[in-house]
């Protein structure tokens, strides 16, 4: 979704597009500042990019 925010929002902008989704602007600014600062992000987050990243490789 944030995704899609990201395409279209030099069009219409970040809060109408979230008007019309099911998303508050705060969600995807905090998803948004969560991807740049991945070290910011739960522990539990961290742990789970880290199996996963492992279980693919196997």
């Amino acid at each position: 979704m944030t995704q899609f925010i990201d395409d279209n929002k030099h069009l219409y902008g970040v809060e109408l597009i979230c008007r019309v989704l099911p998303i508050s602007p705060s969600t995807y600014y905090r998803e948004k500042y969560l991807a740049n600062n991945p070290e910011r992000r739960s522990f539990r987050s961290q742990y789970d990019d880290f199996y996963i990243s492992e279980i693919r490789r196997i």
